[in-house]
């Protein structure tokens, strides 16, 4: 029972995380392309600094946008605000329900730092906190006057704690802990900078008095950096699914790869939402390609074990092939789960039998032969050896 509540806790979680992303990602890409979009007219109205005409649903909307504020503000100012702070939050508390509570399970690897569960827990949110604090005072310093300066030092930053999760935890929590780095950064620009400027700007018209610009100067600094990282983020949100970047020696560099390829991405969108001719951007994506075709090499399988004449020579019989995977996999994928953080088999994926094992002969072999991303933490110790004699094994059940 305890397993089945967590289960729907981690989908409701998972569900709510989602909703709430996509609201905080769809307004934040509609207020970027809204704001590239803006023109100045002729005639229009003290402190208006540009407008747009925009058409959806089957109407038509004149939307303003003034230098720094009107001069007063109506009673029924809308704040996006809301959708950012719930993701953060959901997106935490799913944190603490998948790594936290099963933490020798999915945020440990004792071939990476064994390290005990409190300890891995006290790292993570010292991380994030850490992140912020970081980020922010580049922000805040001399580099943060400069685009291009403070875009590289956030980069360096953010590769930096990249490759340091990757020698403290699994392959697994490596990438989700880049991915919460980047998105508290994000969330935390909302919440410390972004809107409380924006409530200065609006208590300040309440009193009467002029605004300081500067508090919307920085404010759209920050949501540009949001806007920017959004791609990367959601990348690193679902890398869990793909051992290639999970289990990769050198996750770290594929990350970096996402992070310039994924910005670039955005960016060609940005300018096509400004109404850049295209070959003013195509640079963008051109180089977001050669990334991800980096990526692509970088993570190919570096040996055909169907050629290695060391792995074909192996003799393994069908018996000590059941043993491997019973010892080391079916604790988890059986139809009736030893593992304690199971009531059902992942995926509904079991191996209890030979012919099983012959039909996820190919899951097997990308996630435990080609790589270490099962079993998870590598909890049971399975050895280099042993991940040979079962490719081995499977090699020759394809007939290969």
């Amino acid at each position: 029972m305890e397993v089945f509540l967590s289960d729907w806790l981690n989908l409701v979680l998972r569900w709510g995380h989602m909703i709430a992303g996509i609201g905080w990602i769809g307004t934040s890409f509609y207020f970027i392309g809204l704001d590239v979009s803006l023109r100045r007219r002729a005639g229009a109205r003290e402190g208006v600094d540009g407008s747009a005409w925009e058409v959806h649903g089957g109407g038509f909307y004149h939307v303003e946008k003034y230098s720094v504020a009107p001069k007063e503000l109506p009673e029924d100012l809308i704040w996006f605000k809301w959708e950012a702070y719930i993701t953060w939050v959901t997106g935490f508390a799913l944190l603490v329900v998948q790594y936290y509570f099963n933490a020798s399970t999915y945020l440990i690897d004792p071939g990476v730092a064994d390290l005990a569960p409190w300890q891995a827990i006290a790292i993570s949110v010292t991380s994030l906190a850490v992140g912020w604090l970081l980020y922010d005072g580049l922000c805040r310093s001399p580099v943060g006057r400069h685009t291009v300066a403070l875009g590289l030092a956030t980069f360096v930053l953010i590769l930096a704690a990249s490759f340091l999760f990757t020698q403290i935890f699994s392959g697994r929590g490596a990438l989700i802990h880049v991915g919460a780095f980047v998105g508290t950064i994000m969330a935390v620009n909302v919440f410390m900078i972004i809107i409380p400027g924006q409530k200065k700007v609006a208590d300040a018209l309440m009193r009467g008095e002029e605004p300081d610009p500067r508090h919307g100067a920085v404010a759209k600094q920050r949501s540009v950096h949001n806007t920017y990282l959004t791609l990367p983020v959601l990348l690193m949100m679902v890398s869990q699914h793909y051992p290639m970047l999970t289990g990769h020696p050198h996750a770290w560099i594929l990350v970096g790869l996402i992070l310039v390829a994924g910005a670039l991405v955005r960016h060609g969108f940005v300018r096509h939402e400004a109404g850049d001719a295209l070959g003013k951007f195509a640079w963008a994506p051109a180089v977001a390609a050669v990334g991800f075709a980096v990526a692509l090499v970088m993570t190919a399988p570096t040996t055909d074990l169907t050629k290695d004449p060391a792995l074909a020579a192996l003799e393994v019989s069908d018996a000590e092939a059941e043993d491997i995977v019973a010892t080391h996999c079916a604790n988890c994928h059986s139809a009736n789960p030893a593992h304690e953080g199971f009531d059902d088999p992942p995926k509904d994926i079991a191996f209890d039998s030979l012919d099983e094992i012959r039909r996820y002969g190919g899951l097997i072999q990308q996630q435990a032969v080609a790589s270490d991303t099962m079993p998870l933490g590598n909890e049971t110790g399975m050895t280099e050896e042993d991940r040979r004699r079962l490719g081995a094994w499977l090699i020759k059940q394809r007939g290969e």
